[in-house]
């Protein structure tokens, strides 16, 4: 991940409808979830979250896919994971056998 890719990932999570949106994605996994379901499950009308999630996907952190006349999301926990690396990268003084693992990912 390069520099301005993880700035839109932390600009599209650093908003609460999307980060609510992102997690309640991630808890689904491995499914899609149908966009009213999410919008329904956070209260949040359904044009506004479509804009919310089409932020995360810009980001790589959400897909869509048609199924018929819905549009289904996933979260997308390479894109997410892509990101904690990037921030990580440089942990420790150049020592990562110094840092905690990051949860789900496989120690090197």
């Amino acid at each position: 991940m390069d520099e301005s890719s993880a700035i839109a990932a932390l600009g599209a999570l650093a908003q609460p409808t999307r980060l609510a949106a992102f997690r309640f994605l991630v808890a689904a996994l491995p499914e899609r979830v149908p966009a009213g379901e999410v919008a329904l499950a956070l209260g949040v009308p359904h044009n506004t979250l479509s804009s919310h999630l089409a932020v995360l996907a810009r980001a790589g952190l959400v897909s869509a896919a048609r199924q018929g006349r819905i549009v289904a999301y996933r979260a997308e926990i390479g894109g997410f994971e892509s990101l904690v690396g990037f921030l990580t990268d440089n942990c420790c003084r150049g020592r990562p056998d110094r840092r905690s693992p990051v949860p789900g990912q496989d120690e090197a």
